[in-house]
């Protein structure tokens, strides 16, 4: 991976991130997803500022390899997020939830690799205007706040569109769907829903154990009719949501429920009032391991599949 552009900006081993999951992505697992390879990412969410000083802080005891913080723009803490990255001289920012354009310049001043989420050709190409390094393409089958358009036909659309490197997420959770992505030109891939179940993720068990159990079928979306689709795990929760929506429920009534309902998932285990955010791949997810050793077997594997690719078409 040594001519990878994604290798090379990220100043990884492999072209990877982990996906920035809020409430979920602490700097234990950033660090150990850096320490296996890929870049690790701390996932700003709604965090005050100085949490995120301390994640970062912490993130540096663990590792000497660089990771980054993911910034959701609708937090009401965004911008001062954004100066706490700069002042902590964190590697890399990747971003969602709205347009970074006012921060991007500040932040490339700073030395910082800028990497918004996209989920439309549109928006990638107006990143890549405003300068960002890189895009992430993530498609439907992602966990948590998603787009419409699928990863296979996103991404290509995306790669076509633009001049700077894509990373493709959604969906990917073994090496056949890194290999995949590698093939529909992306340059790397993002993975969000394996390192749920990665020993060093610090989520309540009962959250791993829907992960694991999960089949084809078992994610659902919700939100859809005000705006905002969310990827979840199905419980008593989303089937209350889409109920109401079916109903008319209003975009305002539906946050009301949902309030604290990711951290219910994550810090409780809460399995009916708790949104268990995962991407469509978790019937793809079979075991818990370290993330070093995820991080080697999803690279492991697609070496051998695209050198094999050959075979497959003669």
């Amino acid at each position: 991976m040594t001519n990878n552009r994604i290798c090379k900006l990220l100043k990884t081993e492999q072209p990877l991130i982990q996906g920035g999951m809020a409430w979920v992505a602490d700097a234990y697992l950033a660090a150990a997803v850096s320490n296996g390879g890929g870049l690790g990412l701390i996932a700003g969410g709604s965090m005050p500022p100085e949490l995120l000083r301390d994640q970062i802080r912490k993130a540096r005891e663990l590792t000497d390899k660089p990771f980054g913080v993911n910034i959701m723009l609708m937090s009401p803490f965004a911008a001062d997020l954004a100066q706490v990255v700069i002042e902590e001289k964190v590697a890399v920012v990747t971003t969602g939830a709205g347009s970074p354009g006012k921060f991007i310049d500040d932040w490339k001043a700073a030395g910082i690799v800028v990497i918004p989420v996209v989920a439309s050709v549109a928006y990638a190409r107006r990143m890549e205007n405003l300068g960002a390094d890189a895009v992430v393409a993530e498609g439907t089958e992602a966990g948590g706040h998603i787009g419409d358009l699928t990863t296979m036909v996103l991404v290509p659309q995306i790669v076509d569109a633009v001049s700077i490197p894509v990373i493709a997420a959604g969906g990917i959770a073994d090496g056949r769907g890194v290999a995949a992505a590698m093939m529909l030109g992306a340059e790397g891939v993002q993975v969000g829903t394996r390192f749920l179940v990665s020993d060093e993720c610090n989520i309540h068990e009962f959250y791993k154990q829907l992960v694991l159990k999960a089949r084809d079928i078992d994610t659902q979306v919700t939100g859809r009719s005000g705006g905002h689709p969310v990827r979840t795990l199905k419980n008593k929760l989303s089937r209350r949501l889409l109920d109401l929506e079916k109903n008319g429920a209003t975009f305002e009534e539906l946050e009301a429920i949902t309030v604290g309902s990711l951290r219910k998932a994550v810090q409780e285990g809460d399995k009916d009032e708790g949104s268990f955010m995962a991407g469509q791949s978790a019937g793809l997810v079979r075991c818990c391991q370290p993330a070093a050793e995820i991080i080697e077997e999803l690279f492991a594997q697609a070496r051998t599949l695209l050198d094999n690719t050959g075979e497959v078409l003669a």
